[in-house]
């Protein structure tokens, strides 16, 4: 077995010796907390009373979790409580005892159930419950654990899902994040998926800096957008500018198509340690009043607190420009890119837009960037070390390709460069050749003139 999954077997069992105490645990406090509120023989007069596990010596992700919080009791509850329906749902089952008086279940259990799920789901009442029994005061002291500036809540340890504004705060359903569950469990920290709740992907690149062709005052710009990441604590803690500085950076990337804003936000993440996630537009702007905000709210929710770079390719689309207000669409169409200017300008990360046209921009999100960074058409030199760039050791390239030549006749992208080094590969093999000419090139050339408008 691997080093790397022998490694993951252990933790795993660390996790599950770990968790199987703290179920015990709590087990036993859901017991104590029916007796006590039936008013039935219990030997505690408080649920508190049962000390939770001793974590001393502990190794397992889930004692460092709540060693990293310094958890209270109660805040162990809601952790386990949450964890419960995943690990040990039939823990559960005894809140399922029914109200003979009313032949339904008691409210003051809460809970809810899943679409396929068959067990006990809680909710904010079955925590208050657990925790405060009949109590009103200590049931107004625990909602302070949900509140948005609580860890649990910040740090998307827990997730709290209000069924809407017409229904008791304690209605809301508390389950435990798949981040936090992944971690608890196997002991691997969870990287989002795409899909509609997360529309973004994680953006990698096998290419380093050294691949990176960009004019020396481009590349300084980008140089300093690396250096606040790496120094950003130093200047708002230790030179004392958190009073007067938003946390947090945001650049605007903007020039011509295939001139290397993608590599260059995802080659920052790579210089960061951090995960580029490129925003999917498609999938956030929606003809729907609200819906755009909620999908975007999404993203940046689950981005809080986490080394991630959020990247948005074609801003233009979600950031553009306000217009004079003639009708409600308007006026939702502003109140959109509003709520978005809000959300980039709150967030404590890097966020990266990216246009081909800065003009489309809104000039609100223009006045809060730190850095507008210009792509430019790279000139003849930058081109002839793109094409050497694409065209590696590996590429059959035949006798009559000059590339100084073709970098200096012809004004090209890099993007657009790779994809002409890519037709003539393609079209030397359809032609039985073991070696890309110069003609092939040239005709790639002239089809990619072609895409923008242009010709040979």
């Amino acid at each position: 077995m691997p080093s790397e999954d022998r490694l993951l077997v252990h933790v795993s069992a660390a996790n599950a010796a770990s968790l199987e105490r703290e179920v015990e645990w709590l087990t036993a406090v859901l017991e104590a907390r029916i007796s006590l509120y039936f008013e039935q023989p219990v030997k505690w007069s408080d649920v508190r009373q049962i000390s939770p596990p001793d974590l001393v010596g502990d190794t397992s992700e889930f004692a460092q979790l709540v060693t990293q919080y310094d958890m209270s009791f109660d805040e162990r509850v809601l952790l386990i409580l949450a964890l419960l329906p995943h690990i040990r749902p039939q823990a559960l089952d005894m809140l399922f005892t029914r109200n003979k008086n009313l032949e339904r279940g008691f409210a003051e259990f809460g809970g809810r159930r899943g679409d396929a799920h068959g067990g006990f789901l809680p909710t904010l009442e079955t925590a208050a419950f657990v925790l405060a029994g009949h109590d009103l005061v200590k049931r107004f002291e625990i909602i302070g654990l949900f509140d948005r500036d609580h860890f649990f809540t910040k740090d998307q340890v827990l997730l709290i899902e209000h069924p809407g504004t017409a229904e008791p705060f304690f209605s809301a359903a508390l389950s435990v994040s798949s981040e936090t569950l992944n971690l608890l469990t196997t002991g691997v920290r969870h990287r989002p998926d795409y899909s509609i709740r997360f529309p973004a992907k994680l953006t990698t690149t096998e290419l380093d800096w050294s691949d990176l062709v960009l004019a020396p005052g481009v590349l300084e710009e980008v140089e300093r957008i690396t250096s606040w990441l790496e120094h950003s604590d130093t200047i708002m803690n230790e030179w004392g500018l958190r009073r007067t500085l938003k946390p947090g950076y945001r650049s605007l990337f903007y020039g011509p198509p295939g001139t290397g804003k993608t590599l260059t936000a995802t080659l920052i993440g790579v210089a960061a340690g951090a995960d580029v996630y490129r925003i999917d537009l498609s999938m956030v702007v929606s003809k729907y009043i609200g819906e755009t905000e909620k999908n975007l709210a999404n993203v940046f929710d689950q981005a809080l607190n986490k080394n991630w770079i959020l990247f948005f390719d074609e801003a233009d689309a979600l950031f553009g420009k306000r217009t004079q207000t003639t009708s409600s669409n308007d006026r939702h169409a502003n109140q959109e890119i509003s709520y978005l200017l809000q959300r980039v300008e709150d967030f404590p990360g890097l966020v990266i837009l990216a246009t081909n046209l800065k003009a489309n921009i809104d000039e609100a999100f223009a006045r809060r960037f730190q850095s507008i960074i210009y792509f430019p058409m790279p000139e003849a030199e930058l081109r002839h070390r793109l094409w050497q760039g694409v065209v590696t050791s590996g590429c059959r390239l035949d006798s009559d390709v000059d590339l100084a030549k073709l970098a200096d006749e012809y004004e090209l992208s890099g993007g657009a460069i790779t994809n002409v080094v890519r037709y003539g590969a393609i079209n030397a093999l359809q032609l039985n050749r073991d070696s890309i000419r110069s003609s092939d090139l040239v005709e790639g050339i002239r089809k990619e003139l072609r895409k923008e408008g242009r010709t040979l």
